[in-house]
Formats: structure tokens, C-alpha cells, sequence
């Protein structure tokens, strides 16, 4: 009885080198059944993402800057020598912090219920 090629298997012929079959082309996607991938719109720049970013939750640049500027005026009063200032200063830079974090996880839950376009 003769034997039957398995499909996708290459016949070989004595003395030729052996062919290795190619899981899957690298120069293409790969195609995942039931996977429809969102199309790519477009590339942002940073400023663009920035200002996108800026008006769907503005309070969190403004704790960022709040923060900062603690920051910068107590760790001045300290090297001055201003202690009380500088005291006031760290406590207002821990409020604006817990702003900020506060301000990312509502907008993170703002961005979760709103409906999807």
C-alpha cells in the first residue's frame, strides 16, 4: 500500500536538504481568530498628548505645580534658615500631593464610566 503525503509536510527527495517548515511569517501580523485590533488613528506628540490630557483632568497639573512649588519654596526657606516657613511649606506640599493623587484616581474612574465612542 502506498503512503499518503501528510498535508503541509513537503515530500524530500534523497540527498536534498531538508526543508524547515516557517511557524509564521515575521513580516506580517499575526492573524488571531476572533481578534479585531482597534486601527491605529494617529501618532500624538507629547504636546498634543499633554493638552488632551490637560483638558480631560486639569486638576492634576495643577497639584503638580501646587507640589512643585512647595517643594522649591520650603526646601528655599529651609536653606535660609526659616524653619516655621518651612515647616508650613512641606505640610502645604503633602496636601497638594494627596490633591494630585486624589484628582488621578478620579479621573482615572471618570474616564472608566464614561461610554466608549
Amino acid at each position: 500500500m502506498a503512503e499518503a503525503a501528510t498535508p503541509g509536510v513537503a515530500e524530500q527527495t534523497p540527498g536534498a536538504a531538508p526543508q524547515r517548515a516557517v511557524p509564521f511569517d515575521l513580516s506580517q501580523a499575526p492573524n488571531i481568530e476572533g481578534f479585531n485590533p482597534l486601527p491605529k488613528v494617529k501618532d500624538e506628540t507629547f504636546k498634543e498628548k499633554f493638552a488632551r490630557k490637560t483638558k480631560e483632568n486639569p486638576f492634576v497639573p495643577i497639584g503638580c505645580l501646587g507640589t512643585a512649588g512647595a517643594l522649591i519654596y520650603g526646601l528655599r526657606a529651609f536653606h535660609q534658615g526659616k524653619t516655621r516657613q518651612s515647616q508650613l511649606l512641606m505640610r502645604g506640599r503633602i496636601f497638594a500631593q494627596g490633591f494630585t493623587v486624589v484628582a488621578i484616581i478620579v479621573g482615572v474612574f471618570a474616564t472608566a464610566l464614561k461610554p466608549k465612542q
